[in-house]
């Protein structure tokens, strides 16, 4: 393991990666970073191939040292389909889908779960707790169990009924709650605080080790292309911690010298029914409001505040990238759309991003011959009922 130190990003402080952390002194999330020169010096591109088609092919810029830790079910290496046909019809010729909804658990969550909860396993916690709108529970409550630790979740009522299922199967405690995710966490916070420490809170950004399991999406996107970076890379953003993996993992590739300097645009997809960085990106802000009222049927990007704001907004600057709102309706139109001439029904979050490339497509954001990548992080399977419904009332 080539794992150094953990970096605040905000304030610039360094923390021990030997013992368990959570936010840094100043409230900033932290990041995991790594020996690059070693990593480049003890393996190349080339040997990734060699290895097992999973996140773990990754190793030596993951964080777990003990590969008897490595809780693991097969994650990563999700494919990539072209969309020839919904592709000419929006006018982007090079759309690509990578497809999460094909991980364990069945969505994305899967690879921050697995890392996350490996570190955790290897750092000595017996009980993780975090807060969840339904897919990062259900992924969470899998891996603790496949670990031999116990998972506590808060869940609100409206998430997903299947999520609530994978967490009742994985035998964690789960508590539903009358709100959304943020009253969701106002639960947990409390319950860490009465556990002298017993608790391992795994909320969101709130360890560091999530972060690198779903940056591992990153790598795959760029080694599954051919060692070559896209042009644009559009993702569904709630919390955003995928978003700010895949930011992370294209500035590790480019420091090892496996990519060029030319970086993709990264492009941050949220819901007119609850859109705070959309709204803190085009104020020119580097912290977000939080959304009231929010709701969405895309119920994995309905987070008012995520903490990791910060880090969105500073990926999409630093990228040239940017952040669009797109409505419920024509969320639920492209769904079927695209399932009907690609034969590949994505999750709502997923159908966010396709619309969100019809609308920078057509507004010429997005350029004539431009390669995009489109993450779809969970299957449509999840979300029963969503085909032939309209949007909601």
């Amino acid at each position: 393991m080539h794992l150094t130190h953990l970096e605040c990003p905000r304030c610039g402080r360094e923390h021990q990666a030997d013992v368990l952390q959570n936010l840094c002194g100043c409230g900033s999330p932290l990041l995991a970073r790594y020996d690059l020169a070693a990593v480049a010096a003890t393996v190349a591109p080339e040997q990734f191939g060699l290895r097992p088609a999973d996140l773990w092919r990754y190793r030596e810029l993951l964080p777990v040292a003990d590969p008897r830790c490595v809780t693991t079910l097969g994650e990563g290496w999700t494919p990539m389909w072209r969309a020839p046909a919904y592709g000419h019809e929006i006018g982007i010729a090079d759309l690509i889908v990578k497809d999460e909804g094909l991980t364990p658990t069945g969505s994305f969550k899967a690879r921050g779960a697995s890392v996350g909860v490996s570190r955790a396993r290897e750092l000595g916690v017996e009980r993780i707790a975090m807060p969840t709108n339904g897919n990062a529970g259900a992924a969470w409550a899998t891996y603790a169990a496949r670990a031999g630790m116990s998972a506590t979740i808060a869940m609100p009522l409206a998430a997903p009924t299947i999520c609530r299922e994978e967490c009742l199967a994985a035998g964690a405690d789960l508590r539903l709650i009358d709100g959304l995710i943020n009253d969701a966490g106002r639960d947990i916070a409390e319950l860490i605080a009465g556990s002298d420490g017993r608790i391992f809170d795994a909320g969101t950004l709130r360890e560091p080790y999530r972060l690198e399991g779903k940056k591992t999406m990153g790598y795959e996107i760029v080694e599954q292309l051919g060692w070559q970076v896209p042009d644009v890379i559009v993702y569904p953003t709630g919390g955003g911690v995928g978003l700010i993996g895949i930011h992370k993992a294209l500035h590790e590739l480019r420091e090892l010298g496996w990519v060029e300097d030319r970086l993709p645009r990264l492009v941050a997809v949220q819901s007119t029914g609850c859109a705070p960085i959309v709204r803190a990106f085009a104020a020119g802000e580097d912290r977000v409001t939080p959304w009231t009222d929010a709701r969405t049927v895309a119920f994995g990007i309905t987070v008012p505040a995520p903490l990791g704001d910060e880090l969105i907004l500073s990926a999409l600057r630093e990228s040239a990238g940017t952040a669009i709102a797109v409505d419920d309706a024509e969320i639920l139109t492209d769904l079927r759309d695209f399932a009907a001439r690609e034969g590949l029904l994505l999750c709502p979050e997923g159908a966010a991003c396709l619309t969100a490339a019809r609308h920078l497509r057509a507004g010429g954001w997005i350029r004539p011959g431009e390669r995009v990548v489109v993450l779809n992080t969970g299957a449509g399977l999840k979300y029963p009922g969503l085909v032939h419904s309209g949007a909601p009332g």
